[in-house]
Parts: structure tokens; C-alpha cells; sequence
């Protein structure tokens, strides 16, 4: 058997932008699986004329390409998380497979939670912007000692079992919560079901978020849920910006709901300059940068290697989605 696979290498909606070495796949892959057919597409023209009987597509379909591609059967979206807008209803009713690659990032992102955590818990937050106005005051008071203390993670996929397994490994108490996760991971605790999230809340010195967005997690967290938290918890966000309310995060930090915030993703991208969470006492702020490190391309390679192979022999493919819940 052998396929024919588009890859969309140009500005897609709702993903980012490809690895550099992607117009060397065809000839890789030709190596491994003989007379597949890879078209790197370099215009969504180019791509509307070549998915009519494309078997496979990497990267994004939109609606306008969906409709002309007859034969299509698996698409391997290029990011763990797309942004919304990626799953529409005639893709999500369809009988095509989405895989993604979930799984890339779990090292890179769980240290950056991980440094997030040691900055809060020895008020690195407190004394850095104080060097910058040359600022000597060692009054930031006691910091949080973590073999004591209570880290809720929210998504237990690859990088919150990730981050859970080094939280556990600094003494923390590691609280789960996820629908689709029952058997605690290596370090975890407690497992709990999102429907027990409110419940849990309270007793969090660290609430993390690691979830994707999906219909059910868009502003997952606002001011309610600040409010059910320790004044002294501190908040990260590294999932998906959608997840959570800026302006009820503002709100939460001014009036001392939660001690402070780590967030990577926002609403917004980039952050406006005038935004007051910028200057937010307590508040750290990465531009969207937990996922970058090392190996990241030559992994998202192997896994789109490894599922072409896989569907070449019609057998199971890795990272299935779940269309209904985007991830």
C-alpha cells in the first residue's frame, strides 16, 4: 500500500508555523515507505488543488479545504493544542482520525512549572523586581516550605504527570485532577475528578493549570474560582490562554484573593503593553515560551514518521483525538 500526504507549510489559522526542515520529509519518507506521495504545500491554492485525493494531511485543514478532499482519512495536526476555531463541526462529525503531538513538550514545559514553583516558594518574585530599582529588603518574609505544602494540578496528560512526578520529588503533597485519568501517577497523591475541582481548591498552596482549551475549559478559571483559593496560592497557567480570565485574574490579585500569579499563555497574544497584569504586583509573566527547548522538531518528526508508517500498514495510530473535546 502507499498514500498520498499533503503538508500545509504556510500561515495556518489555528496552528503554528512548521519545522524548518520540513521540505526534506518527502524524500525521508520515501526512504521508509516506497511510493508514498508527500506534497509540501506552500499556499492554501496549492493545498485546495492537491487534498482532492490526499489520504492524509499534516498540519490544518480548514472548512474550504474539508470539502474538496474526497479521500481523506487521517490528519495529524502539528500541535498538541491548536487553538479554537482547528475542530468544526463537519471535521468533528466525520469519520476522519486526528492524531497530534501531545507528549513533545512534557520535559521542557514541566521544568518551566517546576522554576515558576521555586521562584514563588522563595519570593524570587518579591526580590527581583527590587534589584532592578537597586533595592535592598530582605523583608519578604517566610517563604513557603514545600515538603509542607499542597500542589493542585488541573490536566494530568504528559505534562502534568511530568510535573507532579519533580513535585514530589521537592516533598509536595501533589493533588490531580482530570476526567480521563483514574490510576494516580508516579508522585501523585490523589486523584480527583474535574466535577471535584471547586471542592479541592481550598487546599492548594500552588494551583496549575495544564489544560488544553476545549468547549468545557474556556475561562475555567475566573473570579469564582480565584475566590476558592488560599489568599496565600499561587496560580500558574501553561496551558492554553483561553483557560483562564485575565481581567478576573487582575481582579483576584488586587484584592488579595491569591498571593500571586505565573501565567505563559493569555487571551491575548502577545499581551497588550498596556495591560495592567504587566506591572501586577506578584504577577510573572513568559511570553509563550514554556514549550521551547531542544529536540522539539526531530520529535515532532518521528512521531508524524512513526503514524505514516503506522497507516501505511493500517494499523493503529498513536495520539488519537478525541474530535469532541479537541484533544
Amino acid at each position: 500500500m502507499s498514500f498520498k500526504l499533503v503538508i500545509t507549510k504556510y500561515e495556518c489559522p489555528h496552528i503554528e508555523a512548521m519545522p524548518d526542515d520540513v521540505d526534506n520529509w518527502p524524500y525521508e519518507l520515501k526512504n521508509i515507505i516506497p511510493g508514498i506521495n508527500v506534497k509540501v504545500c506552500k499556499s492554501r491554492n496549492d493545498a485546495l488543488k492537491e487534498i482532492v485525493d490526499a489520504d492524509a494531511v499534516y498540519g490544518e485543514v480548514e472548512k474550504e479545504l474539508f470539502e474538496k478532499a474526497a479521500s481523506l482519512k487521517w490528519i495529524c495536526c502539528s500541535q498538541a493544542g491548536p487553538k479554537a476555531g482547528y475542530y468544526y463541526p463537519e471535521l468533528i462529525q466525520s469519520n476522519v482520525t486526528i492524531t497530534n503531538t501531545r507528549g513533545i513538550f512534557n520535559d521542557h514545559i514541566s521544568a518551566h512549572i517546576m522554576s515558576f514553583i521555586l521562584l514563588f516558594a522563595r519570593g524570587l518574585h518579591y526580590y527581583l523586581p527590587n534589584q532592578l530599582k537597586s533595592v535592598w529588603d530582605p523583608n519578604f518574609g517566610i517563604s513557603t516550605y514545600l515538603p509542607e505544602a499542597t500542589v493542585i494540578i488541573v490536566g494530568l496528560g504528559g505534562i502534568g504527570a511530568r510535573t507532579g512526578y519533580l513535585c514530589s520529588q521537592f516533598g509536595l503533597k501533589v493533588i490531580g485532577v482530570d476526567p480521563r485519568v483514574s490510576k494516580a501517577p508516579e508522585g501523585i497523591n490523589t486523584i480527583c475528578s474535574d466535577d471535584e475541582l471547586d471542592a479541592v481548591l481550598s487546599q492548594g498552596d500552588f494551583v496549575v493549570s495544564t489544560v488544553p482549551e476545549t468547549p468545557k475549559t474556556q475561562k475555567l478559571f475566573s473570579l469564582g474560582k480565584f475566590k476558592l483559593m488560599k489568599p496565600s496560592a499561587y496560580f500558574i497557567n501553561i496551558g492554553r490562554g483561553a483557560t483562564v480570565s485575565l481581567d478576573d485574574l487582575h481582579i483576584a490579585l488586587e484584592s488579595k484573593e491569591i498571593a500571586g500569579a505565573a501565567l505563559d499563555v493569555f487571551e491575548q497574544e502577545p499581551l497588550p503593553n498596556n495591560h495592567p497584569l504587566w506591572k501586577q504586583k506578584g504577577m510573572i509573566i513568559t511570553p509563550h515560551v514554556a514549550a521551547d527547548g531542544p529536540f522539539l522538531d526531530q520529535r515532532r518528526k518521528d512521531l508524524l514518521f512513526d503514524n505514516c508508517l503506522n497507516f501505511n500498514k493500517k494499523t493503529k495510530l498513536n495520539n488519537v483525538v478525541d474530535k469532541n473535546q479537541w484533544f
